[in-house]
């Protein structure tokens, strides 16, 4: 027991430093996570760290969050992920949890520094799409998957449409790549048996199929937002930025969320280290206060846990199928084409109105893609922008 205990405290320590320090979405976050966990404290080999990102990128949900969780369950057990999870993400909700109540409690819709940070969301979904597309659509079918991908997602846009437009590029993905080489793998040691991996499973789905039904006759609002932030982190496929039309679309519509207020928070949630389905923390704390964050923070997060926790005992044998390859290469260019459709819709028709818009936008992604400025840095830079666009 005091070698478990040690280890949770190394991971509280570890994953702690990270929700502080971990800024610049999914990407940034698995660069910061390999420094720290197989560089540094040499948890994991490469190619194991490798396997469990391709996981993560298959499965629906956050993947750098995910992979935290995964890191934490093979060196602690389940405590372990939870005390991960726990450190990577408690800063940023923190944050955004405080950042509703500001808003809530100031008269800032029409706040010029809050339209600077929707312009904000636009320069950073823009880079997001380009450093995607250069990593997961370097030839010809995958761009072809991708543009596909943004164009139906645009014409049928749903949490129906996007889950079947990644099961199509998963298809694609295994006719088009199924002769990729699969390397030679070292077996991982995972703390808890199949058994636990099949009672995951049946949770997951038991969870995303019976929410729904229940949610007509037990007519409870937390239950409702239980339910919406259920569904949206079992479906969500790529995570970080292509939640946000997921997210846009199940509480703006009915009313829990302005438009307004919901890219204000995307544009803040660009300020905060750790993972964007944080995000999910304001929009619960703008619905119902405290209690509404929880329930939304616990509703996005808890299909992650239980896709962990039922895919890791099988990973060993998944991870030498070529088939496994090959749908993945197909997904992860779906997901580019998920992104793209979201810089449009609701990203930029929501916040370029001018062309002195369209224009501190092009600086802020400047700053951005080719200086390299820090995530936090270009919102307040954006937040400032904006005021100084109200008196032009």
């Amino acid at each position: 027991m005091r070698k478990k205990s040690h280890a949770w405290l190394e991971i509280l320590s570890a994953s702690t430093k990270l929700g502080f320090t971990s800024f610049g979405g999914p990407v940034a976050h698995l660069g910061y996570f390999k420094n720290e966990y197989i560089d540094k404290r040499k948890w994991l080999d490469d190619k194991t760290y490798a396997d469990i990102i391709a996981l993560c990128q298959f499965l629906p949900g956050p993947a750098s969050s995910q992979v935290g969780i995964a890191i934490g369950m093979l060196r602690g057990g389940l405590i372990g992920g939870l005390i991960s999870w726990l450190g990577f993400t408690l800063p940023s909700i923190i944050a955004l949890v405080l950042f509703a109540f500001f808003y809530q409690n100031s008269t800032i819709d029409d706040a010029g520094w809050i339209h600077g940070l929707k312009i904000v969301a636009v320069a950073v979904v823009a880079q997001a799409v380009i450093g995607m597309g250069k990593k997961l659509t370097p030839d010809k079918p995958r761009i072809t998957i991708a543009l596909l991908a943004a164009v139906l997602t645009l014409a049928w846009p749903s949490a129906v449409g996007q889950l079947v437009i990644i099961l199509a590029a998963s298809l694609i993905g295994l006719i088009l790549y199924k002769k990729q080489d699969v390397p030679e793998i070292q077996e991982m040691n995972v703390p808890f048996s199949k058994k636990a991996g099949i009672i995951a499973w049946a949770l997951f789905f038991g969870l995303l199929i019976g929410l729904p039904i229940l949610r007509p006759i037990i007519q409870n609002g937390a239950f409702d937002v239980f339910d919406t932030f259920y569904r949206v982190g079992s479906l969500v496929f790529g995570g970080g930025h292509v939640v946000l039309p997921l997210l846009e679309r199940e509480v703006v519509p009915i009313g829990w969320v302005s438009a307004e207020q919901f890219l204000a928070g995307y544009g803040f949630a660009q300020a905060v280290p750790g993972p964007l389905f944080t995000f999910a923390s304001y929009l619960g704390a703008m619905i119902n206060g405290v209690s509404g964050a929880i329930i939304a923070t616990i509703g996005i997060f808890l299909p992650s846990f239980l896709l962990i926790i039922g895919s890791l005992p099988f990973l060993n044998e998944v991870r030498k199928r070529p088939r496994f390859q090959a749908a993945l290469t197909g997904i992860n260019a779906a997901v580019v084409g998920l992104l793209l459709a979201a810089l449009y819709d609701p990203v930029w028709t929501s916040s370029i109105q001018t062309t002195s818009d369209f224009m501190l936008a092009l600086i802020l992604f400047g700053l951005l893609f080719f200086w390299k400025f820090a995530p936090w840095l270009v919102v307040l830079i954006g937040a400032v922008g904006g005021m100084i666009l109200t008196y032009l």
